[in-house]
């Protein structure tokens, strides 16, 4: 039984190579797919992923990007069976597979939310292995799909490669105005995930890389902001966060996004209640939290701020 099984799937592979050979690509593709459902019954997976990959390739070789999209979302649902521990070799084959194929193919959308599900089996994160998050983004910046690149790398854990698709972004699309927003966003979003350390790694390769920043301190007060609260947030200390953010509201203003990151970033490193309309957002959140940890002491609101400014000025000097 087992020979003629083995006769069986040595035919069809015969067939595909013809179909190959001769332009047939539909009957090759369906060739293929019968192959994925007799290799998976016989748990052939070794084999199988071979297989897959080999024919995904070979079929975006020859356009036929859909069909190979179709082989490559069989070789994660392959991966998903039977590889409990995601690892880079498979990383990179994924990668290369999603390079491969065309970037207006719907079914790529498919093959990346697949393959970043199976890459969280077995680990604690919960949107995808950082590790493939930064090699899909490497895939769109080669594209120069930056705005898919940029979401890839918040999730990932190189802030230097995020850096240097930032400065070749602002270069070739930003106006010259904008040179801190783009590295302002990019610092925030990682620090409301909680990812400080690729928060401080993205600033400062930002800022060591562009041609047109100097510093610290910056001639840009958006970007004395984003240094200084990077250093607030290892002390802790919620009276200078506040005054920090305070001193810097004007710059702040300058995107409404920023007082929700800030309301985050407060709660997350600060210990900052959530922010409530009736306080007039962050600001008057950040206050109310400061004031309260002040006690029953018998400060009046302007000796309260003459206080805390003192106290700011010094853990930043």
């Amino acid at each position: 039984m087992a020979s003629q099984r083995s006769h069986g799937v040595e035919r069809v592979l015969s067939k595909l190579e013809s179909s190959i050979n001769s332009g047939n690509y539909y009957e090759a593709h369906q060739m293929y797919r019968t192959l994925y459902f007799r290799y998976l019954g016989q748990r052939k997976y070794t084999e199988l992923l071979k297989l897959l990959y080999k024919g995904c390739v070979l079929l975006t070789q020859h356009n036929q990007f859909t069909s190979g999209a179709d082989l490559g979302i069989l070789y994660i649902d392959v991966l998903t069976k039977a590889v409990p521990n995601p690892s880079e070799c498979y990383f990179k084959e994924i990668v290369y597979l999603l390079s491969v194929m065309s970037p207006s193919t719907p079914e790529r959308e498919t093959f990346i939310h697949e393959a970043l599900r199976w890459s969280v089996k077995g680990t604690n994160y919960k949107t995808g292995h950082p590790d493939l998050h930064q090699k899909i983004a490497g895939v769109f910046w080669n594209e120069k799909n930056y705005s898919m690149a940029r979401q890839h790398f918040l999730y990932s854990k190189d802030g230097s490669g995020y850096a240097s698709m930032l400065v070749e972004l602002h270069l070739e699309k930003g106006y010259f105005r904008e040179i801190d927003l783009f590295i302002a966003q990019a610092v925030l979003q990682y620090l409301c995930l909680a990812n400080k350390a690729t928060a401080q790694e993205v600033f400062v390769f930002y800022t060591l890389r562009h041609p047109r920043i100097e510093g610290p301190p910056y001639i840009y007060p958006l970007l004395n902001f984003l240094y200084f609260l990077l250093k607030t947030i290892d002390s802790g200390k919620v009276a200078v966060f506040t005054i920090l953010c305070k001193q810097y509201r004007i710059s702040i203003n300058r995107d409404p996004s920023y007082e929700q990151y800030l309301d985050k970033i407060g709660q997350l490193f600060f210990n900052v209640a959530p922010a409530r309309p009736r306080n007039h957002g962050i600001f008057g959140s950040l206050l109310q939290s400061f004031f309260d940890g002040l006690g029953d002491e018998e400060f009046n609101v302007e000796e309260q701020n003459a206080a805390s400014t003192s106290q700011a000025g010094q853990e930043l000097d």
